[in-house]
This record gives C-alpha cells, sequence and structure tokens, in this order.
C-alpha cells in the first residue's frame, strides 16, 4: 500500500480495477480537488472487501466507489460496498486514447476509474443482481444454451441420416424433430461390425442427447415463467410480449429498474436510440445505433413483426405509415420505439415492489 499526505477536502472517490485471473483488486483514492491520495491492493474476499472500506473511510466522507465490472469481475465487491451503504457507479472502461498516452497498469486504471467518476463521466448505477431478475438471468444463460445445443444436436442427426440405409430415411422422412428423436431414440442397434452399425449407435446416442436437451429446455422455460409471471406479470399483457420477451426486458432492468430515469435511457440500453450524425455540412441526421443490450433488441423485434402481422391497430398503423412514403425499416424502428415506450411505463412501478406488494 502507498500513502500520501492527508485528504485537503475531506471527501474522497475510490476507483477500483478489478481483475480474473489475478486474484487482487486495485485501488485508488482521490479528492475532490483530483489529487490522488493513495493505493491499495486487496485480495478479493469478504476480508480484503472490508480492508478496502476501512480504508477509504479513513481518508474521509466516501462520495463514491467507481468500479469497472461491476456486471462481472467486481459483482461480488459490488454487492458488498451497497450492503454497506455505499454508492457505487459503473466506471466503464478505461479511455483508450488515454491509455495509449500515459501506458496501462493496474494502478494508472484504478486511478482513471476515481477520476471518470470525480468528473461525472460515469453514472450508471449498476444492477443490484439481488433478486428475481438475477435468478432469471442465471436461468435464462442455461436455456439458451440448452435450446441450442439441442438445435445443433437434431443439425447433426439430419446429417447423419443422409448416409443412412433407404429403409431408414423412408421411415424417418417428413417427421416432426420430437417423433424422429423418438424413434432413433428407439433404436436397437446389437452389433459393432461395420458404418451402418455404427450410425445406428451415432444416432440413437443424438437422438437421446436431443430429448434430454428438450426436457431440460422445457423445464428451465417453465421455471423462467414461473418467475416472470410473480415478478412482473403486467409485462405479458401487452399483444405480442411472451415470456421469452419479459424476460429479457427483466434481466436487462434488472432488480432495480428504478435506476433507468427515462423511456430514452431505456431505448438507448436496448439499441433502439437513434444516434445523431449531423455535421456542419448536414444537420437532423441519425443512424441506427448499433450498441445497447442485442438480445432485448432482438426480442423487441420480434414482438414488433408479431404485431405486424396479427395486431390490427399495428397493421392499420403499418398501412398508414407505407402511404406516406415510410420503408419498412423505418417502420419498425418506430414501432420499436413504440414498444419500448410501452415496456418502459410498465416498468415504472418496479417489479420487486409489485411482487412484494401482493
Amino acid at each position: 500500500m502507498q500513502t500520501s499526505e492527508q485528504p485537503r477536502s475531506g471527501h474522497v472517490v475510490v476507483g477500483v480495477d478489478t481483475h480474473k485471473h489475478v486474484h487482487v483488486h486495485v485501488a485508488a483514492v482521490m479528492d475532490t480537488i483530483g489529487g490522488i491520495l493513495a493505493t491499495l491492493t486487496i485480495p478479493t474476499d469478504t476480508g480484503g472487501f472490508q480492508q478496502l472500506a476501512d480504508w477509504a473511510g479513513s481518508f474521509g466522507n466516501v462520495l463514491a466507489f467507481g468500479i469497472e465490472g461491476t456486471g462481472s469481475y467486481g459483482a461480488t465487491l459490488t454487492s458488498f460496498l451497497r450492503r454497506a451503504g455505499h454508492k457505487v457507479v459503473e466506471a466503464g472502461r478505461p479511455d483508450r486514447r488515454l491509455r495509449r498516452m500515459n501506458g496501462k497498469s493496474d494502478t494508472l486504471d484504478a486511478e482513471n476509474a476515481a477520476r471518470v467518476v470525480l468528473a461525472g463521466f460515469a453514472t450508471a448505477t449498476p444492477k443490484t443482481a439481488d433478486g428475481e431478475a438475477e435468478m432469471i438471468r442465471q436461468l435464462k444463460i442455461a436455456h439458451d444454451q440448452a435450446v441450442e445445443q439441442r438445435a445443433a444436436a437434431m443439425v447433426t442427426i439430419k446429417a447423419m441420416l443422409v448416409h443412412a440405409s433407404d429403409a431408414l430415411r423412408r421411415e424417418t422422412a417428413d417427421k416432426t424433430q420430437i417423433s424422429l428423436a423418438r424413434q432413433l431414440a428407439a433404436l436397437r442397434p446389437r452389433r459393432l461390425e461395420g458404418p451402418e452399425d455404427a450410425l445406428r449407435h451415432t444416432l440413437r446416442t443424438l437422438a437421446k442427447r436431443w430429448q434430454y436437451l428438450d426436457a431440460e429446455a422445457k423445464e428451465l422455460t417453465k421455471m423462467i415463467g414461473d418467475l416472470v409471471q410473480r415478478v412482473a406479470p403486467q409485462l405479458l399483457e401487452p399483444f405480442g410480449i411472451g415470456v421469452d420477451t419479459a424476460a429479457e426486458i427483466l434481466v436487462v432492468t434488472g432488480d432495480n429498474p428504478e435506476r433507468i430515469k427515462s423511456e430514452a435511457a431505456l431505448a438507448k440500453l436496448a439499441g433502439i436510440a437513434p444516434v445523431p450524425t449531423g455535421s456542419g455540412m448536414t444537420g437532423g441526421r441519425h443512424r441506427i445505433n448499433h450498441g445497447g443490450h442485442r438480445q432485448l433488441n432482438a426480442a423487441i423485434y420480434r414482438t414488433v413483426i408479431v404485431r405486424m402481422r396479427f395486431h390490427q391497430p399495428t397493421i392499420d398503423y403499418v398501412a398508414r405509415r407505407t402511404a406516406e412514403g415510410k420503408t419498412k425499416r423505418e417502420i419498425i424502428r418506430c414501432l420499436k420505439r413504440y414498444v419500448i415506450r410501452e415496456v418502459y411505463h410498465l416498468l415504472r412501478p418496479a417489479p420487486r415492489r409489485a411482487s412484494a406488494a401482493s
């Protein structure tokens, strides 16, 4: 630990550079005048977190902790400091231009985290990750992987069937995935004397794998649906928003959706808010925002497509805007913004409070 003179103002901010492979975090404390007072290296356990809180408090009133990776490597530290009553903000990545000019080290990254908090550039409140939204996020990780592997197993089954005998190909033609997997899982190859025997063993193994993953995905879907129904049933009421879309919304907004201060902020978080691209030669031009949470963006897109096909008010809107000369792409962009506006107002009563009140 390095120390310097006592703080000149009595108010400090702390920046923390977090790590995965090295089991330590590096912190830097800075007073409100802008001077770095000290740095500290702590272990990534409860004792180290308490050491950091005590050390920061020894310099004066801690205004905020700026932590890199509050949703990943710094998640446990973020949770500890919030429970202790401290304000925590996401410091984000270090500026690449500053990194090129000044070099990189853990101490410099911690100092930069403190500077962006003090300058007001880092203001994002991290998700609390302590309620139903975090539970849904964790279940969705397993669910999405099961769905992906289930699809891969079926693709492999159909590719292997190309090499099967004429009789087996005829028996499995035009079957649904469930029927196909059921039939192939019932194969009883007894020998292993040639390619045909090996193929039947392979198809049986892949079919059983598909059945297992299918059952796993359905079980996780039910669990996610129960959580969504418990925490935010109002999200399932609008036309075109199902359990999967509602789950993505809750994952992105987190267990403290009040941290999203406006409809525009939610639109930006979903990558739906347009980005201005005007200059001295052009004015009022915008482009699509390619940032934001891409899974939520895709879920909102699917909701829009469903409404464009089956929701009469949306069908009428598309016809009117098409008559005005709007392209389909522009209409979809407008409809995505309308959905986000609707979702934001549904989330205004925090899901956790709504469930607690019931």
